[in-house]
């Protein structure tokens, strides 16, 4: 037997037998990136409805900045949250780093910007499409964004899975404001990187297929979820469907 058939047989026999490393690993890692996600979209989706349906001066440059994010490297962004958390720094008084705390902040930012850009475009795109509408019946850029958030909310499960594609499989920001500590902020990415370098191919090869397990468990589970949305709903209904039936509450 080949070297890469042997590490994957071990691989697979570490991911049958539940080995207790690999599971607190994995474990850590979507602790970290679940609860990240969850931060970012309770700003994020509400950020990037107003901008989608707001008109106002310089907006045209806060999209820029946001573009521009969009292709900010990982380890830049741990290095950002390294300055913030670091003793000198403005937030150091918190001890929070080499941490899982850090981790989760670092992740929170560095999907922020994915998050708000998709959604952005997504909501914008609805508005040019129904907006008229919703503006003749009284509604608002408040209301129009939350009824074009509910209305998107199928397109909207796609950006969050995304967004959460995006932050389990950074190794830069992780490792950089976490320290990739054995047993407290070790997680999937930065351990694989460590295992391969240590030789460890049999661990390594394990995380990264777990890791991909997680990948195409999420989209088989966005799927099913809105297969069973479309029977429920019926046939689909145009966007403030439910602000004529029920009007501004």
């Amino acid at each position: 037997m080949t070297s890469l058939h042997e590490s994957l047989l071990l691989a697979l026999g570490l991911i049958a037998g539940l080995d207790a490393q690999l599971a607190a690993i994995v474990l850590r890692s979507l602790a970290v990136s679940g609860l990240a996600c969850l931060l970012a979209c309770s700003l994020g989706l509400l950020l990037g409805a107003w901008l989608g349906v707001g008109r106002f001066a310089g907006r045209g440059a806060l999209l820029a900045v946001l573009n521009t994010l969009l292709a900010l490297p990982s380890v830049v962004v741990g290095l950002l949250v390294y300055l913030l958390l670091s003793r000198s720094g403005p937030l150091g008084f918190l001890g929070w780093l080499f941490s899982f705390q850090a981790m989760v902040l670092a992740q929170t930012l560095l999907v922020l910007p994915v998050l708000v850009a998709l959604t952005r475009q997504l909501i914008e795109d609805a508005d040019a499409d129904h907006g008229e509408s919703l503006r003749s019946l009284g509604a608002g850029p408040f209301w129009r964004g939350l009824i074009l958030l509910w209305d998107e909310r199928h397109a909207l499960a796609t950006i969050v899975l995304t967004s959460f594609g995006r932050a389990i499989s950074e190794v830069g920001a992780v490792m950089v404001v976490g320290g990739n500590i054995e047993g407290f902020t070790r997680v999937m990415t930065t351990a694989i990187a460590l295992e391969t370098s240590k030789g460890d191919l049999p661990l390594a090869l394990a995380l990264g297929l777990v890791l991909l397990m997680v990948v195409l468990m999420l989209n088989a589970l966005l799927a099913l979820l809105a297969r069973w949305r479309r029977r429920l709903d019926g046939p689909a209904l145009p966007a403030g469907h439910a602000w004529t039936q029920a009007g501004p509450r």
